[in-house]
């Protein structure tokens, strides 16, 4: 690499410099904040983990995302996390080993072989509420709720709030006796909406014609509120696992209309993301202009299994980074004193007396004439009939 070009970043890696490393800040701390005031308690996972660990159950799928370096330590391979979600059911299942439920979060960097979509950002600041042991749609709800008042938080406007669940689709593959194959490219399909693709697929295997109908038909359940009494009419019949997956879905929908503000929520039966993943209940608020959700979350029950407890989990999770991006928050303003170079002893005092009340307060060094507002200053130390005070940078 030449010189000219050693500043140049790695694609999809960027650095954040004063001004909207100040908004990402303001902004994890207020979402943090939240957290803590719906019961969610801080955890701060390692950046790099022992492979096996790291790709342990419900991670294997992130593999292919995963950066992996060899430990000089023990010769084992490690992986540098690309989601925090497996780590933090590993600290509730191996470390905490609570009885009752558990809530926690997380706000951290982590790292991907390669981006969400074309121009994203491989090193996401991925912030995130995980809630475990409590397998009812009250969990669902509580953090389909805690995830809504994130983006209204963020000040992401205009969010579309659309649910799923999992458990139809797969329901109604297994009634149809669909092989590993067949479900794979049907689901495939369904998630990009092909509707000949999906025609195509269901005509060519030999699963009975009520189930294709009913599989075809999921492309149409989409819409408000009243998709759940189309989809009990048009899947009667279907096998019981899938009207229990509509009451779940229904009963998450109805916990969260209750709650004050709650925005009108859409339901897709045919979204599917994540569906290796999710076991349940999934949704994700998407934004007009973007063309990925910008927030994502489900019932993931089992991930603990791996790790010696088998727990009911449900959460979210999102790009603080993407947030930003969408959001019209401002970075806050950046105020403070100006000191001048001087070795009085007064003065010191009274720099330490203002730093500890909350002020920011920058040193003047020797013989350095800048302007008090390169600093971010507003103000200045300024002796007056022995006595230092702070005035107004005039």
């Amino acid at each position: 690499m030449s010189t000219k070009d050693r500043w140049l970043l790695p694609e999809g890696v960027e650095e954040l410099l004063p001004a909207e490393a100040r908004r990402v800040e303001a902004l994890r701390r207020s979402l943090l904040d939240l957290f803590e005031g719906w019961g969610y308690e801080f955890v701060m996972p390692p950046l790099i983990e022992y492979l096996e660990a790291l790709l342990t159950g419900a991670g294997q799928d992130l593999d292919i995302q995963t950066f992996k370096l060899t430990d000089h330590l023990t010769g084992r391979l490690m992986g540098v996390r690309p989601d925090m979600t497996p780590q933090a059911a590993r600290i509730d299942a191996h470390y905490l080993k609570r009885i009752g439920p558990v809530r926690l979060c997380y706000a951290g960097s982590v790292l991907r072989t390669r981006p969400d979509e074309f121009g994203g950002s491989r090193e996401p600041l991925q912030v995130g509420a995980e809630l475990f042991g409590h397998a009812g749609p009250e969990a669902d709800a509580e953090i389909l709720s805690l995830m809504i008042e994130a983006l209204r938080l963020a000040d992401i406007r205009e969010a579309h709030i659309e649910l799923g669940h999992v458990g139809v689709f797969r329901g109604l593959a297994a009634k149809a006796n669909l092989g590993a194959e067949q479900e794979k490219e049907l689901f495939e399909a369904l998630q990009r909406k092909a509707r000949n693709e999906v025609d195509a697929l269901l005509a060519a295997g030999d699963a009975p014609v009520a189930s294709k109908r009913m599989l075809a038909g999921l492309l149409d359940l989409c819409g408000e509120q009243e998709v759940l009494s189309r989809a009990r009419e048009q899947l009667r019949g279907a096998p019981e696992t899938v009207i229990r997956a509509l009451d779940e879905l229904q009963s998450v929908a109805r916990q969260v209309a209750r709650r004050p503000r709650a925005p009108v929520l859409y339901f897709d039966l045919a979204e599917l993301s994540g569906y290796h993943y999710y076991t349940g209940a999934v949704f994700s608020a998407f934004v007009p202009g973007c063309g990925r959700a910008v927030a994502r979350g489900g019932r993931y029950d089992g991930i603990g299994r791996s790790f010696g407890r088998d727990r009911a989990a449900t959460g979210f999770g999102a790009d603080l980074r993407q947030w930003l991006q969408l959001s019209a928050v401002a970075a806050p303003a950046l105020a403070g004193i100006l000191a001048p170079d001087d070795a009085d002893t007064t003065l010191q005092v009274e720099v330490a007396r203002l730093r500890a009340a909350g002020e920011r307060v920058v040193m003047r060094l020797t013989g350095d004439q800048s302007a008090a507002s390169e600093f971010g200053c507003d103000r200045e130390l300024v002796q007056h009939a022995g006595r230092w005070k702070v005035a107004v940078v005039k």
